[in-house]
């Protein structure tokens, strides 16, 4: 009866396949990535980018060098990519015959490697096979009542261990993570005000210090500290401004007028984020002028006016650090409970730039 009921009910069907469709569409979406992946490897952006203009896919597979036979199957891959938005394919004139050729488009200028901005180490370190086995472990990691990371339950060791202890890994993820702070710097330049009147600051796990020498560069009078672990900054060479110390952000904090955190705070569950912030207090608390602590993060957005790719981005970035770290991204009201429970009342959010947001805590 169900079938026959399914048959003349042609509502009920069509739902059936467009569940099938949607199913299907994200089921396959790691497409999305191991696509970006070959893209990436075989440094397409930087063959397109380097031709000077599209490119038809006699010209790429030429660059590729691949095998007669497999020349269909870069134009599957390339007609997929740019299905998903990396590379428009337009109309040129070569040799008075109108071809198909591929273009850049924003995303995939992005990955021209040697490039300001260039994010193709992020791609390099998240799609790294030993990276991606964390992620088949989440369910492991629902059912596990202790508080190891899919990472470590997936690896048997935390990622700040694995990466110690794999000096390939280790410096794939500091690429990785200089490369996003490009973007930071380029945010950044629009938001020169929260550094007026400082007189120092102090950029909190800063790795190798890009921002911090973007922000000594752009306020030469502004004293800067990059404070991370002292394997990270051991052999790193300061300037005139810019200053690199050794040590523990759960210890102590080098004393400043500001405190930086960029992309830490969505590392640590909330307890660890309190002593966190109660460190930044104590490393503010003994000048004279009202400090301050500079958050760059992402706030997910609860009234949900975010544009559905933005608000996507996030989502995923959430589930990110909770399977490298068991961090989390927060809601505009979990940052507010945890600014309330470190005695930070005062504090405003603004809109950096893409999915990040700029947040100013004044203890």
């Amino acid at each position: 009866m169900a079938s026959n009921s399914l048959s003349t009910n042609g509502r009920e069907v069509n739902k059936i396949f467009e569940g099938q469709v949607h199913l299907y569409k994200h089921l396959f979406a790691f497409f999305d990535s191991l696509c970006l992946k070959w893209c990436v490897d075989q440094s397409v952006p930087n063959i397109i980018h380097n031709h000077g203009q599209p490119m038809t896919l006699h010209e790429l597979v030429s660059k590729l060098q691949v095998p007669t036979a497999k020349i269909s199957g870069v134009h599957r891959l390339m007609r997929y990519l740019a299905h998903i938005g990396f590379f428009d394919v337009v109309r040129i004139q070569e040799n008075q015959e109108e071809k198909e050729a591929y273009a850049l488009t924003n995303s995939s200028e992005l990955l021209v490697r040697g490039t300001n901005h260039c994010l193709s180490s992020v791609v390099d370190f998240v799609l790294d096979p030993s990276i991606l086995t964390s992620y088949h472990h989440l369910g492991k990691w629902i059912h596990d009542d202790g508080d190891q990371a899919p990472f470590a339950l997936a690896l048997g060791t935390g990622i700040w261990d694995f990466l110690s202890k794999s000096p390939t890994h280790m410096t794939s993820f500091n690429d990785a993570t200089a490369s996003d702070s490009q973007i930071i710097n380029l945010a950044l330049k629009d938001h020169g005000v929260i550094f007026e009147g400082l007189e120092s600051i102090v950029d909190v796990a800063g790795g190798t210090g890009m921002v911090a020498k973007h922000i000594s560069h752009t306020f030469p009078h502004l004293k800067c500290i990059v404070f991370d672990l002292p394997q990270v900054v051991e052999n790193l060479k300061g300037t005139n401004n810019l200053s690199y110390v050794g040590g523990d952000m759960f210890q102590s904090i080098p004393k400043a007028e500001a405190v930086l955190l960029k992309w830490i705070l969505h590392d640590w569950g909330d307890n660890d984020c309190l002593k966190i912030l109660n460190k930044c207090k104590d490393a503010i608390s003994n000048n004279k002028k009202r400090g301050k602590i500079i958050i760059i993060d992402i706030v997910i957005d609860d009234g949900k006016q975010d544009h559905p790719d933005i608000t996507q981005a996030k989502l995923q970035m959430d589930l990110t650090v909770t399977t490298y770290y068991n961090g989390k991204e927060r809601t505009t009201q979990e940052w507010k409970k945890l600014f309330i429970e470190a005695n930070c009342q005062h504090y405003k959010i603004s809109p950096l730039t893409g999915y990040m947001s700029l947040i100013e805590v004044y203890p």
